[in-house]
């Protein structure tokens, strides 16, 4: 009898133990690597987190941190050896690393709206080569962080015509650094949290961003004039996961993070909005002057940027065993239609 109790008490540890280890494995947490503060560039990533945990119960929880995991510099660094689970980071920032993703950052591409951008940059993610450069990384590409075409805001006399950015010092990275450098500026790479102390300090006479980036790096707050429709670009900045962690996630945790992209990505796209919209208001309200330039010169930094850059790109791509040409009319095919 006594024996026959020993081994029913066994039994019920054991079958409490197993319980316990279950809970334990229904929970999950994971931590995201972005930097400076929350701002519109982020805003899918914390819509994601809440609607992650919304349908998990709590069991799927998504901690944003903004700058405490990962200089931004370092994030796919981060993702490949497991440090956290989630990053965004920018292609411009090291093009060595991500090259195939360069190309959503090659000037003059058309892209005309946040959405266009979307799928755009969630065709390219999805292309095989993709897959495979970032696999290197440990990384599978999540989300895209649209942002509309870059425009400048500077400090001394504000430029009229593009003779007027020779010599210029311009905080401009991946394909946009490369076409300023086609009128004769120097670019420089320095990242969006060091971007206001340069342009104080003097270190660049200018930097190009999108609206969100000039407010929250403060930029607006030193410059004296801002590029209204020089819209040479943007850049690409990917949400990255970790391929492990991805794959040990449960079915039902899976199905959730996934589920919530589109709308996270709706989310941005309709506060993006509200900003842009409020935009001529804080232009005014700092005194930023307002520069606007001709079609004629317009079409002049088309036709210096555009073929040139991109063409160096291609035999750059072609050079590293890229197929560099595929992602091009990929990008060019998905905007035809």
């Amino acid at each position: 009898m006594l024996k026959k109790f020993t081994k029913v008490a066994l039994l019920s540890t054991a079958a409490v133990s197993m319980m316990g280890l279950e809970a334990f494995a229904a929970s999950t947490t994971w931590n995201v690597s972005l930097w400076g503060k929350r701002r519109a560039f982020t805003e899918h990533v914390e819509k994601l987190a809440e609607l992650v945990e919304q349908k998990t119960n709590g069991d799927f929880k998504i901690n944003i941190s903004y700058g405490g995991l990962s200089k931004n510099r370092e994030n796919l660094d981060g993702i490949s050896i497991g440090a956290f689970e989630m990053a965004q980071f920018c292609a411009g920032y090291h093009r060595d690393k991500n090259p195939t993703i360069t190309v959503l950052e090659l000037p003059f591409l058309g892209v005309s709206t946040l959405k266009e951008e979307v799928k755009v940059a969630t065709a390219v993610y999805n292309h095989p080569a993709v897959k495979k450069d970032l696999a290197r990384w440990n990384a599978i590409p999540f989300m895209t962080s649209p942002m509309p075409q870059y425009n400048v805001a500077g400090v001394g006399d504000a430029p009229k015509t593009l003779a007027d950015f020779d010599g210029m010092r311009i905080r401009a990275t991946g394909g946009l650094g490369n076409a300023f450098q086609t009128v004769g500026a120097t670019p420089t790479s320095v990242t969006a949290t060091e971007a206001y102390t340069a342009l104080e300090s003097g270190v660049v006479d200018s930097v190009a961003f999108a609206q969100h980036a000039h407010l929250a790096f403060r930029t607006i707050d030193v410059a004296k004039w801002w590029t209204a429709n020089l819209n040479p670009g943007t850049v690409n900045c990917p949400v990255v996961v970790n391929s492990d962690a991805y794959a040990a996630l449960s079915d039902e945790h899976r199905a959730a993070l996934d589920g919530s992209k589109d709308e996270a990505i709706a989310h941005y796209l309709s506060n993006y909005a509200d900003l842009i919209t409020k935009w001529e208001g804080i232009l005014a309200e700092k005194g930023v002057q307002k520069v606007e330039f001709s079609a004629d010169e317009l079409a002049a930094f088309k036709a210096k940027a555009a073929t040139p850059v991109r063409e160096k790109w291609l035999a750059d791509m072609k050079a590293a065993g890229v197929p560099g040409d595929e992602l091009y009319k990929l990008v060019v095919d998905t905007l035809g239609k």
